[in-house]
């Protein structure tokens, strides 16, 4: 926006403000000061005459070189208090920086409206956008994709690049593990209802856990964070299992971290296991065991395919990067009797010495 002194208590005008007074489409209102050609002429003089009355004005940043290109691209991701994204920006800067592109992230916050508002305010400064776990619908992101190149992570469209990680193969290394240590009997924490990883780990988990002979129940959505796995306690105790398989680390390690304060030990008493590989959990108390997916590489093979630097850049079957177990502290042999002497519900106590799902 502008760059004139803001007064107190009065807010500068937003593309918003324009969309508003001529009644059209912030996007619209992007295109008539980025690409005036693709907006009909009179709207686009109606639309630079609204914004000049209500003193709103484009931010230099956002005007792109003679060529039309800007040589920044925009990385969005759905939440930066997570670790996962954190080895995905750092591989994209590295990638960028090669070609000489700056890379603009965005943190979408888990909100499906702010992450559509903030590609909505982004698309006329960028080349090109990656989206790591995007709640938006493919609708939306096909529109997005027709202004700009785009990559999307963690999700396969067939008319769209992108790139996923191999959840099904990941999830049958988590359940074999699992196995392995006499667990027969397998909760799934379920992570956004909407997540297209989230679909795809619980359906692996189930066929795994099948053609392993063991029984499995999922427990959930909750949010994908700390808080989430600390929420998913009570659920879980009232039908408890002694192997659990968390959506991602975060949910683990707070599903570990509520757990604790009742009184229940992981391993002894529970075996879990997330999925990412993060920063957090390799640095928890117990040392929790996960499914690692490659985030450096999956950053740096998105800029290259948002740059056609990288032959996997085409639409169709998406690329897919391998996932490995790493086994920890978190995960143990069974115990026999199951899970007992365990707290349900705070101040509750209850005794589990059979599992029944």
């Amino acid at each position: 926006m502008g760059h004139e002194e803001e007064l107190p208590g009065v807010r500068p005008p937003t593309i918003y403000d324009v969309a508003a007074a001529c009644n059209v489409s912030p996007s619209t209102v992007s295109r008539a000061f980025s690409r005036p050609g693709r907006v009909n002429a009179e709207t686009a003089d109606r639309i630079r005459r609204v914004a000049e009355q209500l003193g709103y004005h484009v931010d230099p940043i956002a005007r792109p070189r003679g060529d039309g290109r800007t040589s920044m691209i925009a990385l969005v991701v759905a939440d930066l208090t997570n670790p996962f994204f954190l080895d995905i920006i750092q591989g994209a800067q590295k990638a960028a920086d090669e070609a000489h592109v700056t890379v603009l992230v965005i943190d979408a916050r888990e909100s499906l409206t702010g992450e559509r508002e903030a590609v909505e305010r982004v698309i006329p400064m960028v080349d090109g956008l990656i989206f790591a776990t995007s709640r938006m619908s493919e609708t939306a992101i096909r529109t997005v994709a027709k202004q700009r190149a785009t990559v999307i992570l963690n999700r396969p469209m067939p008319d769209v690049p992108s790139i996923v990680t191999d959840n099904a193969r990941g999830m049958q290394l988590a359940v074999g593990h699992l196995a392995a240590l006499g667990h027969d009997t397998i909760s799934y924490i379920a992570g956004p209802e909407a997540s297209w990883a989230d679909g795809m780990r619980w359906q692996s988990v189930r066929k795994a856990a099948a053609d392993a002979g063991q029984r499995v129940r999922r427990i959930g959505p909750f949010p994908p964070t700390l808080a989430g796995g600390a929420a998913a306690a009570d659920e879980f105790l009232a039908r408890p299992s002694t192997g659990v398989i968390a959506y991602n680390d975060l949910m683990a390690i707070g599903l570990m971290s509520e757990l604790g304060g009742r009184g229940i030990r992981v391993p002894d008493d529970v075996s879990v296991i997330g999925f990412d590989n993060s920063l957090d959990s390799r640095f928890t108390n117990h040392g929790l065991t996960t499914v690692a997916v490659p985030h450096l590489v999956l950053g740096r093979v998105a800029v290259q395919m948002l740059l056609g630097q990288h032959r996997a850049a085409t639409v169709g079957k998406p690329a897919m990067l391998p996932a490995e177990l790493m086994v920890r502290r978190s995960t143990a042999i069974r115990r026999d009797g199951g899970l007992r002497g365990t707290r349900g519900t705070r101040g509750t106590r209850a005794t589990i010495d059979a599992i029944a799902i």
